[in-house]
């Protein structure tokens, strides 16, 4: 006979058995990823305000070299996970070697970067854990008197932000946008305690085996990494407006961005988007071309160093945030912006 198991029926976890905040610390060909440094920031912030340790955990092939890097940038404690199972990433490996440590250790929140690979593994180790799990956070904050993290993203396309909470439930677990947060500046003298763990994983727990990783080269849009950022709205009016863009970004040495709105329109590819439903940024220097400058544009990257905003309509949101607003023709003040540049190139670095 078929039994249906009621989640209703489950007995309640006691939150108080779960203690310290672990980083999930992605890694490529055993070098950790640069949004873990991200995480290592944010996760230092929490275990602080909790009064816990906090904790770097590592999976892969031969990883354990990476763990100084972790201990140098805040981590209490990495654990190390370690099997020639897990050279390659595959969800059944790694969802049950982070499922079977957490079920030892009991960590209460738990941060994981927003990749494909997070993206995969966060909603798998929450479903087998019961709780709950946060998409795409952009803010993380610890209520002290409960104990709860309130875990902020967008929602309804951007046009509103959710604080949300696990009240009940531990884990409580996030994935963090790439990008949103500093990261961890690195601490050489700093000491920590490395732990080996031997998973229990044989090759028949695995239902995907890896033949081969077949690399290309394509042309990579690199928004999170870019000190300058040239980005275009519907103000540039067509598509065609973003070969000025483009231009722009090629003589001051950075990339281009977009607006959600210039995306929607067709005008250029979604990997330019910036803000909260695209990529969120911190460059050296933003320069917003026809973009007016919606909400979830403005909290993806009003963090910028120096913002430049030029806009026909000197009352547009993006004009009162901008360290410098230009009100005019874009069309006939960028140009002259290039010139400039052209002229002095060492201006990109001043």
């Amino acid at each position: 006979m078929n039994t249906k198991l009621n989640i209703h029926e489950l007995v309640p976890i006691d939150v108080n058995d779960y203690k310290d905040v672990w980083v999930l610390a992605e890694q490529r060909a055993g070098v950790i990823m640069p949004n873990v440094l991200e995480l290592l920031n944010e996760g230092r912030k929490l275990a602080d305000d909790l009064e816990v340790d906090l904790v770097a955990v590592i999976a892969g092939g031969s990883v354990k070299s990476q763990s100084e890097t972790l201990i140098h940038h805040g981590a209490d404690k990495v654990i190390v996970i370690e099997s020639p199972l897990l050279e390659e990433y595959t969800t059944d490996a790694y969802t049950k070697v982070l499922y079977d440590a957490i079920l030892k250790y009991k960590p209460e929140i738990i941060l994981i970067g927003a990749t494909a690979i997070g993206r995969d593994l966060g909603p798998r180790l929450a479903s087998r854990l019961n709780t709950g799990l946060t998409a795409d956070c952009t803010k993380l904050e610890i209520d002290k008197e409960k104990r709860q993290i309130r875990q902020t993203r967008p929602a309804f396309g951007g046009n509103l932000m959710a604080t949300i909470i696990t009240p009940d439930n531990r884990p409580q677990m996030s994935t963090v946008r790439p990008g949103v947060f500093l990261k961890a500046l690195e601490k050489p003298e700093r000491t920590g305690e490395v732990i080996m763990e031997k998973p229990e994983l044989k090759a028949s727990d695995i239902r995907t085996t890896v033949k081969q990783v077949v690399k290309h080269t394509k042309k990579i849009v690199d928004l999170p990494s870019a000190q300058i950022i040239v980005s275009g709205g519907r103000g540039l009016g067509n598509a065609e407006g973003f070969k000025l863009i483009e231009e722009f970004a090629e003589v001051a040495g950075g990339v281009v961005g977009a607006s959600r709105a210039a995306v929607d329109s067709g005008w250029i590819s979604q990997d330019h988007q910036v803000g909260q439903t695209g990529t969120s940024v911190r460059p050296t220097i933003y320069f917003a071309c026809g973009i007016s400058g919606a909400i979830q544009h403005l909290a993806g990257m009003q963090e910028s160093d120096c913002i430049v905003a030029i806009n026909k309509n000197a009352d547009a949101p993006i004009m009162r945030i901008a360290d410098y607003a230009v009100v005019g023709d874009l069309y006939k003040l960028i140009p002259m912006f290039i010139e400039e540049f052209k002229k002095d190139p060492d201006n990109k670095n001043n």
